[in-house]
C-alpha cells in the first residue's frame, strides 16, 4: 500500500495536514505517515521532499514540556514517525541530526522517563543516531549521560537494561561522553551489575555481566575517564577491577586483564602498578591459562604486561619477577593476536637490558620461532613483530653468542628484508643490527648476507632520493662494515658505490654528509 499512497501523490496533502491544530488529525496523520515510511524508500523520500520530517521535530520541540497524558501519546506517535522515516538509512538520519532532533529527544527523555512507550522509542532513535560519527558531538553537548544513568540505575528488567546498553555503547566511544558517563555515576551502576550477576548461570545474566565489563573497560579508553578513575592508584573502582583478575569467571579475568592494559597507559600508573604487585596477578592468571587457555585472557594479560613494562623503572623489576618465563610459556600458541602481544611484551622488556636481551638471544627455541614467524605472510602484525624482536635481540645484547644463534637459526634473510620495510622505523632497526652483525661476526652471517642481496638492497637505498637521511646514514655505516669480507667488498666494488655516496657529501643532513665523505674515502683507499 506504501507505494500507490507515493504514486497518488498522498503525502504532500498528509504532510500539510501536519500543521493542524487539531490534536486527533496530528495523531492520525504522524501514524499515517509512520507507515508509508516503514521500510519503504519511496515512502521515506517522498516525505522528505514535502518536508517532513522538519515539521515533525518542531512539534516535538513545542510538545516537549507538555505532560498530559494525550501529549505523551502524540509525542510517542512523532517519535515513532521519525524512527520509521530514518532507520537504517545514514542520510536521513544525519539529516535529522543536523535539524537538532538529538538535544530535543534528550529533553523529552528527561521530562517524560516514567512514560515507557516513548522512554523506548527515544532509547531506539539514540541507538540508531549514536552509531553515526556526526551525532557524538551533538550528543555530548546534552545532559544524555546524566539522563541515561539515571535511567539505568532505575531498571531492573533485562531487555530494558539491554536497550540502554545499546545506547551506551556507542555512545561510549567518544572521550567526552565517556567522562560524562562517569562523572554521571555509570561506573557504580555496572560494577552493581557484575556483582549481582557474578555467581548466576542464567543466560541473560551471563550476557548482562559481559555487556556491563565490557562497557567498563571502553570507559576506562578515554585518558581523562580512565584517570579519574584511578585516582592515583586508590579509587574503589580500580581495585574493584583488580579483583577480577585471580576470579574463576573467564569474562571478568579478561574484562580485569583489558582494564590494567588500558590503566597502564602513561608512565605513573604503569610505575604504581607495578610497585604495588600487579605483574604477579597477571603471571598467575596467564599460568591459568597455559594449556588449552581461553586465547582472549591470554591476550588480554600479555597486552597489560606489555604496557606495564614501558616504563624504563618496570623494565628490570618484571624481568626480576619472572615475567619473561610466564611470556615464553606461550611460544607454541598459533594464535596470531597472542603471537602478537607476546612479541610486542618480550620487546618491551629487553629494551636496553643488555643481559635478558643476550640470554632470550641466546635460547635457540626462542630464535627458530621467531624465525619461522618472520614467515607469517598471512599476519603482518605478527611478522613485523618477529622481525623487530631479532633486531632488538642484536641491538641490545651486542652479543656474539646472540648473533651466532640468529645466523645459525636462519635469521639474517629476514633482517635483510626488514631493511626494505616501508616503516622508517624497522628499516633502521634492522639496518643497525646488520651493523653490529658486520662488526662483531661477519664470518659466520659472510654467506647469508651475500646470498640475500643485501649489498644490492643497500645500493638501492642510497640511490633512492625518498630514503630517510637516517637510512641514508646506516646504509653507509654498514657498507663500511661489511667491505672486511673479500666476497661483499667485490661486490661493493661491482656495484660503483662510489658514485651514489660522492652525490650525497653535498646532502642537506650534516651526519649524513659527514658519513658520505667518510664511506667515499674507505671506497677509494679499498679500491
Amino acid at each position: 500500500m506504501r507505494i500507490p499512497c507515493v504514486d497518488a501523490g498522498l503525502i504532500s496533502p498528509l504532510v500539510q495536514l501536519l500543521n493542524s491544530k487539531d490534536q486527533e488529525v496530528l495523531l492520525q496523520t504522524g501514524r499515517a505517515l509512520g507507515n508509508i515510511c516503514y521500510d519503504s524508500h519511496e515512502g521515506r523520500s517522498a516525505v522528505d521532499q514535502a518536508g517532513g520530517a522538519q515539521i515533525v521535530i518542531d512539534h516535538l520541540r513545542s510538545l516537549c514540556s507538555v505532560t498530559d497524558p494525550a501529549n505523551a501519546k502524540l509525542l510517542t506517535v512523532f517519535c515513532g514517525m521519525l524512527m520509521n522515516y530514518s532507520n537504517e538509512n545514514d542520510s536521513l538520519q544525519a539529516q535529522l541530526i543536523n535539524m537538532g532532533v538529538i538535544p530535543t529527544l534528550v529533553k523529552l527523555l528527561g521530562i517524560h522517563c516514567e512514560n515507557a512507550a516513548l522512554t523506548e522509542m527515544c532509547l531506539v532513535a539514540f541507538g540508531n543516531l549514536a552509531e553515526l560519527e556526526s551525532s557524538k558531538e551533538q550528543f555530548a553537548s546534552t545532559n544524555i549521560a546524566e539522563e541515561l544513568v539515571k535511567l539505568f540505575k532505575k531498571q531492573i528488567e533485562h531487555d530494558k537494561r539491554e536497550m540502554i546498553f545499546e545506547v551506551l555503547a556507542p555512545l561510549a566511544e567518544n572521550d567526552a561522553i565517556k567522562l560524562q558517563l562517569v562523572e554521571a555515576g555509570l561506573v557504580e551502576g555496572l560494577l552493581d551489575i557484575v556483582q549481582q550477576k557474578v555467581d548466576s548461570d542464567k543466560e541473560d545474566d551471563i550476557a548482562e555481566l559481559k555487556t556491563a565489563s565490557d562497557l567498563m573497560v571502553l570507559l576506562l579508553l578515554g585518558d581523562e575517564s580512565m584517570q579519574r578513575l584511578f585516582e592515583g592508584g586508590k579509587g574503589n573502582v580500580f581495585h574493584k577491577v583488580l579483583s577480577w583478575v585471580p576470579s574463576n569467571n573467564h569474562q571478568l579475568q579478561l574484562a580485569g586483564a583489558l582494564a590494567i592494559a588500558n590503566f597502564a597507559r602513561n608512565d605513573g600508573n604503569c610505575i604504581h602498578m607495578v610497585d604495588s604487585g600487579i605483574v604477579e596477578k597477571l603471571m598467575d592468571l596467564l599460568d591459568r591459562h597455559v594449556e588449552d587457555g581461553n586465547v582472549t585472557v591470554q591476550h588480554a594479560a600479555l597486552s597489560a604486561l606489555r604496557n606495564l613494562a614501558i616504563p624504563v623503572v618496570n623494565k628490570a623489576k618484571m624481568l626480576s619477577a619472572g615475567v619473561t618465563e610466564a611470556v615464553l610459556k606461550f611460544l607454541k600458541s598459533e594464535m596470531p593476536p597472542v603471537q602478537f602481544k607476546l612479541l610486542g611484551t618480550l620487546r618491551m622488556l629487553i629494551d636496553a637490558q643488555a643481559e635478558a636481551a643476550e640470554q632470550l638471544g641466546r635460547n635457540v627455541k626462542l630464535v627458530e620461532r621467531l624465525v619461522e614467524w618472520c614467515e607469517a605472510k598471512d599476519h603482518a602484525g605478527v611478522m613485523g613483530e618477529s622481525n623487530r624482536l631479532l633486531s632488538a635481540l642484536i641491538r641490545h645484547s651486542k652479543s656474539k653468542d646472540v648473533i651466532k644463534t640468529i645466523v645459525q637459526s636462519g635469521g639474517i634473510k629476514h633482517l635483510v628484508t626488514m631493511a626494505t620495510s616501508e616503516h622508517v622505523i624497522m628499516q633502521n632497526e634492522a639496518l643497525v643490527a646488520l651493523a653490529l652483525i658486520a662488526a662483531l661476526e661477519l664470518g659466520t652471517a659472510e654467506k647469508d648476507i651475500e646470498s640475500a642481496k643485501l649489498i644490492q638492497i643497500l645500493h638501492k637505498l642510497l640511490a633512492d632520493e625518498r630514503s630517510a637521511p637516517e637510512i641514508k646514514y646506516n646504509s653507509m655505516v654498514l657498507i663500511c662494515a661489511l667491505m672486511g669480507s673479500e666476497s661483499l667488498h667485490k661486490e661493493v666494488q661491482d656495484l660503483a658505490f662510489l658514485d651514489v655516496v660522492s652525490k650525497l657529501r653535498s646532502h642537506e643532513n650534516k651526519s649524513v654528509a659527514q658519513q658520505a665523505s667518510l664511506t667515499e674515502r674507505r671506497l677509494i683507499v679499498e679500491s
